[in-house]
């Protein structure tokens, strides 16, 4: 009888999104437990030399890399994985980088002929002298995940929209990006399957971090009550994002729906997570268990994607 396979769970990290990666990896070692693996936590910090120290004493099969954000889902940690020889869930380091970085995401995803809003790249110096795009528009940083650092900069917001800039902490460049009126939809992918199409109803605002992680900040409606046609297009889109990015195991693609002048409307797609949550809010598991499969079956097709040596 062979043993049972070895995971290494990866949570933490060093990004804004630490606190819902603990959640997520903590859920993930019970997950992989429940399914008849031997998994451990491994919590990540600034000390690298402590990680692959850590990573050598449990010697895994795999390893599951529930990390959020910077380091995490932008080929950061990957690399330090395959520089290990460790065999690693969800996407490889190419398509980790171009799914973080949404203006090079944005690239791919034109060129596959995915439907995308009017943006534009500036500086905080050229957002504080002027509007990029005709308000309201968003600001989101090019390589945060969670909806971290966004802001929406509506007309006659130039207060705002210059307080934003004067205070932006998250690098040199910004991503402004025309607002879409609307719905926000989901879409999970498994592999070459799109799940179903979730529809996020903040409890107030926009779908911000607050609305992501706390408990009664937003409802799921699933599946999503929109034309047959719109939820069509969605799972085929998400399919296609994940392709065009090279995606592997996991990955969760955003939209906006713009309803708001009758059907059918019009669907953009927002970005591709690389690393979907897995906190009890999360909703690739809602999505994964409305299709059939719990929560430990989820972690365990996860796990079983990635090619093990022997």
């Amino acid at each position: 009888m062979s043993r049972a396979k070895r995971v290494a769970v990866l949570m933490g990290g060093i990004s804004a999104e630490r606190e819902v990666s603990l959640v997520s990896g903590r859920a993930v070692v019970e997950g992989l437990a429940a399914a008849g693996y031997v998994a451990r936590g491994i919590e990540v910090g600034r000390d690298l030399a402590a990680l692959i120290a850590a990573l050598r004493d449990f010697a895994p099969d795999v390893v599951f890399n529930a990390l959020h954000g910077r380091y995490g889902e932008d080929g950061a940690i990957q690399g330090v994985l395959e520089w290990l020889g460790l065999p690693y869930t969800h996407s490889g380091i190419t398509a980790s980088a171009l799914a973080m970085d949404k203006a090079m995401a944005r690239l791919v995803f034109a060129q596959a002929g995915l439907p995308l809003a009017e943006a534009r790249l500036v500086s905080p110096a050229e957002l504080a002298e002027a509007d990029p795009l005709p308000p309201p528009y968003v600001v989101k940083p090019v390589a945060e995940g969670s909806s971290v650092g966004v802001e929406v900069i509506g007309p006659g917001e130039a207060e705002k929209r210059q307080r934003v800039a004067a205070h932006w902490p998250f690098g040199a460049r910004i991503l402004a990006e025309a607002y879409v009126p609307g719905r926000e939809l989901t879409v999970g992918v498994l592999g070459e399957r799109a799940l179903t199409v979730t529809e996020i109803i903040p409890a107030a605002g926009f779908y911000d971090y607050r609305a992501k992680y706390q408990p009664g900040g937003s409802r799921h409606v699933l599946p999503a009550q929109i034309p047959g046609e719109i939820f069509e297009a969605a799972l085929e889109i998400a399919l296609a994002a994940h392709r065009a990015l090279g995606c592997q195991g996991a990955s969760r693609a955003d939209f906006r729906y713009d309803d708001t002048e009758g059907a059918p409307g019009r669907l953009v797609l927002l970005e591709v997570n690389t690393q979907p949550g897995m906190t009890p809010t999360s909703l690739l598991p809602e999505q994964a268990a409305a299709v059939g499969m719990s929560f430990p079956e989820l972690c365990r097709w996860i796990v079983e994607q990635v090619p093990c040596p022997g």
